[in-house]
């Protein structure tokens, strides 16, 4: 299986695109890497190389995990399979 996206851990709350983008509405396949578990789901948005998908609805506020590690809070809702970068999350630092 050629995924087109990885995820690290379990816990992770995004995956990462590892082809040239997924499209709207596009049934994708993601491997997590430390299970050897394959998992699919249905992007809502399109998302390109290297840039974030939400693995399930995330809300404002919440944390947001990748590489099993908090990478900053949701500053909008994000739906599951949609775009996860700049526009919606934001470190906690500032």
């Amino acid at each position: 299986m050629n995924p087109h996206f990885i995820v690290h851990e379990p816990k992770d709350s995004v995956g990462v695109v590892v082809v040239d983008q997924v499209g709207a509405g596009e049934e994708v396949k993601g491997w997590v890497m430390e299970t050897d578990e394959t998992i699919s789901l249905t992007a809502s948005e399109m998302v390109p190389l290297g840039h974030k998908l939400a693995l399930k609805d995330i809300n404002v506020g919440e944390t947001i995990f990748k590489y099993g590690q908090d990478i900053g809070k949701a500053v909008g809702n994000i739906s599951q399979g949609g775009h996860v970068h700049v526009q919606n999350v934001k470190t906690k630092r500032w």
